[in-house]
């Protein structure tokens, strides 16, 4: 049997973690699809429930990449309710965007901006809020 993963703080795991690099690489390659949906969408879950953003917010964005692809996401005026959120998920969604090119790619990042709102969610309820 595997030994459990060492825990880590949000705080470390939000450091130690490149969303827009595992974004870039998990969409398409199914080696980096664990760690895409497991670490990064925890840390973006983090982080941007940290910027004060509401987990309707990215499932609505999750909708829309599903609807019109990851670049046409990246390319929104403003994808979340503020800039600075904003400007954070657009980071993630430009270096994506790139790589985001297959039906199953785009499903992807659906998928991941879908699991990120969950786990936003997941963190709000258990916090009582």
């Amino acid at each position: 049997m595997a030994p459990a993963p060492t825990s880590r703080t949000d705080d470390q795991l939000v450091a130690d973690t490149d969303i827009a690099a595992l974004l870039r690489y998990g969409l398409t390659r199914p080696g980096f699809r664990t760690a895409l949906f497991g670490d990064g969408a925890v840390a973006a879950a983090v982080t941007l429930d940290r910027l004060g953003v509401v987990p309707r917010s990215v499932a609505y964005l999750g909708k829309v990449v599903r609807a019109g692809g990851v670049r046409y996401a990246a390319e929104l005026a403003e994808p979340l309710p503020s800039p600075e959120a904003s400007a954070v998920l657009r980071g993630w969604l430009e270096e994506a965007a790139p790589t985001a090119g297959t039906q199953e790619a785009e499903t992807a990042a659906a998928r991941w901006l879908t699991t990120v709102a969950e786990l936003m969610g997941a963190r709000r309820a258990a916090r009582g809020g």
